[in-house]
């Protein structure tokens, strides 16, 4: 049987399906093609990450279709609920990138806090004939230690960050589809581990009580953060989404940036992926990343892992 991986696959992932007896595809078709590339093939097997759409249109075209992974977490480029209407098994690999999308978070939370990322803008341009005044522009930052993170989704990665969080000494609230507490567990060196309890509370609490927030959150059909979410956050917030373009009004945030309420922003995902609006790519404090969230050489060798091992099951 055929697997067509069109977004690519870790070469770890390739190596076990090839084990495996299949014949692994890594051409990269183009979305317009796909459906007769498919067909020709007789391809059994398609793995997408973000940028393949598989639409009801192109499911009806590919009888041959068995089987669909997603190389991630989210599925919204997927008909998913039409296609297992179909008979095709859809699957994704939710766990393999959350701590690799926990890490970026803090990435451009400490550059957030300390100018990182228009320092880096600037040095190359000004650093040797200003840099005493740029030294003194960028000396205000702040410590993470002893702030309020508030965390907007508290699922796998959610609770990944909330471990990071919790070793650099943040104080974490959170907040989920349910309110009570959510345990989560620190692992340290010898099997040691501590269990610690999390205080949950409405999205309307927590954005006031939080010094920074971040977004954990499916693809919505309305913004989580909009104009009325900012004016409630406190004064000198920062805002991290790292989970699906479109859970923050970028028109408000940017608004927000500009009145200073929101002292900076880091951006992983976009409304307009992948032309990313101009007034977000060119404001000084917003810290930018080409939805990267899973790409580290060690998510990718997990995914890669988790898609073959499901594959095999399925269709072996």
């Amino acid at each position: 049987m055929k697997i067509l991986a069109n977004d690519g696959i870790a070469s770890g992932g390739k190596k076990q399906l090839e084990e495996a007896g299949f014949e692994v595809i890594t051409t990269k078709v183009a979305q317009e093609q796909l459906a007769n590339f498919l067909n020709e093939k007789e391809i059994s097997g398609l793995i997408v990450r973000s940028a393949t759409k598989v639409r009801k249109e192109l499911i009806n075209a590919c009888p041959n279709l068995k089987i669909i992974g997603r190389a991630g977490v989210g599925m919204d480029n997927i008909d998913v609920e039409y296609a297992r209407s179909k008979g095709v098994h859809v699957f994704n690999t939710p766990a393999a990138s959350s701590a690799s999308v926990a890490e970026l978070v803090f990435a451009h939370l400490y550059g957030g806090v300390r100018f990182l990322h228009d320092s880096n803008r600037n040095m190359p341009l000004e650093g040797d004939s200003r840099f005493k005044e740029l030294k003194k522009s960028y000396a205000g930052g702040r410590e993470l230690r002893g702030k309020t993170l508030g965390i907007i989704g508290f699922g796998r990665i959610g609770r990944e960050v909330a471990k990071i969080a919790l070793g650099i000494g943040m104080k974490v609230i959170a907040s989920d589809s349910t309110e009570g507490e959510a345990e989560i567990t620190l692992e340290f060196y010898n099997h040691q581990e501590i269990k610690i309890p999390i205080k949950t509370e409405p999205v309307e609490q927590l954005i006031m009580d939080s010094d920074f927030i971040t977004l954990h959150v499916p693809a919505q059909k309305e913004p989580v953060l909009g104009k009325e979410e900012f004016e409630q956050m406190k004064d000198g917030v920062g805002i991290i989404n790292a989970s699906r373009g479109g859970v923050i009004d970028e028109v408000a945030l940017i608004e927000a940036l500009e009145s200073g309420k929101v002292a900076f922003a880091g951006l992983d995902t976009f409304e307009q992926e992948p032309s990313p609006a101009i007034k977000v790519l060119m404001n000084g404090n917003v810290s930018l990343s080409p939805h990267i969230g899973a790409a580290t050489k060690e998510a990718q060798e997990r995914i890669g892992f988790e898609l073959a091992n499901e594959i095999i099951k399925v269709l072996t």
